[in-house]
């Protein structure tokens, strides 16, 4: 328990718990806030009241997201300054300037359209509400877009230069489109967008098992399904150009994350490893199963490299990740959800057209079912994986190559660190608790099928001619 007595990992435990906690709640509520702005167009062009009804019940579950969130949050700036406060004095320039645009620029958006897209059901024109659903994905989106930045560019820091311990910024464009950032962007928002997608079709599922409001909910699961058929295989896709920009940017992770210790050299073929079992103290792996040229393949799709895959032992142990299993490891389950989430994708289409997913079918389809309520926690666990790989990999720095962890943490007394960690802890626990009650009571609940429609809601035309469809009235 000597970790105990050690600020520097009491404060990167306090920032891992926070995080974690946060990134649980912007998820669904960025990802859902993309949902409604669809359920909103399909009501509006269609006037079927379900979509308006969809609306409103999914509706519960984002506020409900979005003030978790919001409440979580908070505790992750008040660190910068508490607990980082020598690195936020070294990159304050930048990281500053960019937290404050997400501030400012994203939140500020996102809140401002909130009490319209909740509130303003018969109070405003219906194409006014439909602007501010679409403002509020727009927000939270702009948000996922400088949270990502700040941290690509403390993976693969650019567009200046440390003088006398601080970062000075030569050019801003350079250092927010740094190697890593778009890439991770767009990888994390279909992480968000794939983990609502399964949540909103694993709680459709489950209506459907338990056989309430069947036809009701079949909408909401195919048009989760509609929309997984894009985002799980794009996914993968952008995955795997994630996974190229670290053979490229950042091998001590690559490393890491393949468990290598010594360099396989240019014009060698490099094999997978699935299972590993690592010796830190001896620098090398007890056992290993491996699958021949794989790695090569999947690095730069032909059997043999043109670059070497370095090796741990190409640096000093101080200068390289040092948990080997847990980032080797939570890279194979957070790839293994997003196979298996693809798969449950394939699989419910093939239904879908043998008509299995009908009304009059679909209640008998209870396993698939129970695998799409299986599969609802999963994006989250995928997320939270990739994030450890992410964060973990990144050790020993603070900002890669630039200011290591051990120089960026305040130094603060353990207790002081410890007791703030226990804090945290049960407040989220709370927090957490609270979230589960609610949520489930709004599930439990269920949508209210007599909920009168909004008065004057003719905009079809409009919204027919903003978004190029012409659906008839009564048109699904």
């Amino acid at each position: 328990m000597g970790f105990l007595s050690d600020p520097i990992i009491l404060s990167r435990i306090q920032f891992a718990v926070t995080s974690v906690f946060h990134m649980l709640w912007p998820v669904l509520t960025i990802g859902m806030a993309g949902y409604l702005v669809v359920v909103e167009i399909l009501w509006l062009l269609t006037k079927n009241p379900d979509y308006y009804r969809h609306a409103r019940f999914w509706s519960k579950i984002y506020i409900l997201n979005f003030g978790c969130g919001v409440a979580s949050g908070v505790a992750l700036e008040f660190e910068f300054g508490a607990n980082w406060s020598p690195f936020s004095v070294a990159v304050g320039d930048f990281f500053g300037t960019i937290l404050g645009f997400e501030g400012t620029m994203a939140f500020m958006l996102e809140a401002a359209f909130l009490g319209i897209m909740i509130s303003g059901w018969n109070r405003v024109p219906s194409w006014l509400h439909l602007l501010s659903t679409i403002m509020v994905f727009v927000g939270a989106s702009l948000s996922s877009f400088w949270i990502i930045v700040a941290n690509s560019w403390m993976q693969t820091p650019a567009g200046g230069e440390m003088v006398n311990g601080k970062f000075i910024v030569h050019d801003f464009i350079q250092a927010i489109f740094n190697p890593a950032a778009l890439s991770s962007w767009f990888h994390m928002v279909l992480a968000i967008l794939e983990t609502a997608l399964f949540v909103i079709g694993g709680i459709s599922a489950w209506y459907i098992l338990k056989n309430r409001h069947h036809a009701f909910f079949s909408k909401s699961f195919k048009l989760a399904l509609a929309l997984a058929i894009f985002v799980t295989p794009l996914q993968l896709f952008v995955g795997h150009i994630s996974g190229e920009q670290v053979y490229h940017n950042q091998p001590t992770k690559l490393a890491a994350i393949e468990a290598i210790w010594d360099t396989i050299p240019a014009g060698e073929s490099a094999p997978w490893t699935a299972l590993v079992a690592p010796d830190i103290a001896g620098e090398k792996n007890h056992w290993e199963l491996n699958i021949p040229h794989a790695l090569s393949y999947i690095l730069e799709m032909k059997p043999t490299l043109s670059e070497p895959v370095q090796g741990l032992k190409e640096w000093k142990p101080q200068d390289r990740p040092h948990a080997i299993s847990l980032i080797f490891y939570s890279f194979r389950i957070m790839v293994g959800i997003g196979f298996f989430l693809c798969g449950l994708m394939l699989f419910s289409v093939v239904q879908w057209w043998r008509g299995k997913l009908a009304i009059e079918n679909i209640t008998q389809q209870r396993w698939l079912m129970r695998g799409w309520i299986f599969a609802a926690p999963l994006g989250y666990m995928a997320v939270e994986f990739g994030w450890i790989v992410r964060e973990v990999g990144r050790q020993p720095w603070t900002v890669y190559g630039k200011i290591r962890t051990a120089d960026a943490v305040s130094h603060l007394p353990a207790n002081t660190v410890l007791t703030s960690l226990i804090a945290y802890i049960v407040i989220y626990l709370l927090l957490f608790s609270s979230a589960l009650y609610f949520g489930s009571r709004i599930v439990r609940q269920g949508p209210n099928l007599e909920l009168p429609l909004p008065i004057g809601s003719n905009e079809r035309e409009f919204v027919s001619e903003v978004v190029g469809v012409n659906i008839q009235e009564g048109e699904v």
